[in-house]
């Protein structure tokens, strides 16, 4: 599938899912094969908070932030990301003449993975170990389920959560799980757009867009990337490292999102 296309679109405030699409249904109509993979952080948080149970966001050693995900936060999380957010994308594709087929992770094993029951937390300095948790990282993914999509004119939406080999349901990075997607596809690019330009040398500053990026200098990077971005970072380095020609940091806030990362406008990483 060389001419496949992943595009992940992040979950933050900002992104603009009509922008996105109406660019993938272009896209689509024009023949291009894509998957679509979503986020659902802001949303998740605000339905969290409503319902009196706040979101909890851990820093590991290495300085990646997650959301610490016990059985409590996984209902919340898979009521957002597999409900309101998937059949939202899914609906708006639908209306633009998309044959649109949303899917999380659990359903038909499409994305499967090692399930981590507990995470090291770094807290007022000193690193914990806290229990409890449903996370992973993706390991496989079922081509066999998503080429017989595509093969029948459908546009997989792929959301986590993921499922583990013991039949459990886990939290895995959206980022990452496009990169696994992509790897495991033979995909020719990976995009991942979010609520900002690309990569920032000194962000929020938007000036400091970084336009190209070598995986030699992936390392590098992680020291000045914000946030989520290291989580980005991570993803194109094993994206890169499955196959994948290059990857686009893209903006899902301006018109035709993915037509303009395909272009080359963000940070592309090769």
């Amino acid at each position: 599938m060389s001419g496949l296309v992943v595009v992940k679109v992040g979950g933050s405030d900002g992104v603009d899912l009509d922008a996105v699409c109406d660019d993938v249904a272009e896209l689509f109509a024009a023949g291009r094969r894509l998957v679509l993979l979503h986020g659902g952080s802001a949303e998740t948080n605000r339905v969290s908070a409503a319902l009196g149970r706040p979101p909890r966001f851990v820093t590991s050693p290495s300085g990646h932030q997650s959301r610490f995900t016990d059985r409590a936060a996984l209902e919340v999380f898979t009521m957002v990301y597999c409900g309101k957010v998937n059949k939202g994308i899914v609906e708006r594709l639908q209306a633009r003449g998309v044959n649109a087929v949303g899917l999380s992770g659990v359903d038909g094993r499409t994305l499967e993975g090692r399930r981590k029951d507990s995470v090291r937390s770094v807290e007022d300095g000193r690193v914990r170990v806290l229990h409890g948790d449903h996370t992973g990282v993706v390991e496989r993914v079922n081509v066999r389920l998503l080429s017989l999509l595509l093969d029948e004119g459908h546009l997989p939406v792929l959301t986590p959560p993921a499922i583990s080999y013991e039949g459990v349901a886990i939290n895995v990075d959206g980022d990452r799980a496009a990169a696994a997607v992509a790897g495991a596809m033979g995909a020719r690019a990976l995009l991942l757009l979010s609520n900002v330009p690309g990569l920032l040398r000194e962000f929020p500053d938007e000036a400091s867009l970084v336009r190209r990026l070598s995986r030699d200098s992936l390392d590098a990077a992680m020291g000045y990337a914000g946030g989520r971005m290291k989580k980005k970072l991570l993803g194109a380095r094993e994206a890169l490292a499955a196959g994948v020609q290059r990857v686009v940091l893209g903006d899902a806030r301006r018109r035709r999102p993915v037509s303009a990362a395909l272009a080359g406008t963000g940070t592309v990483v090769t």
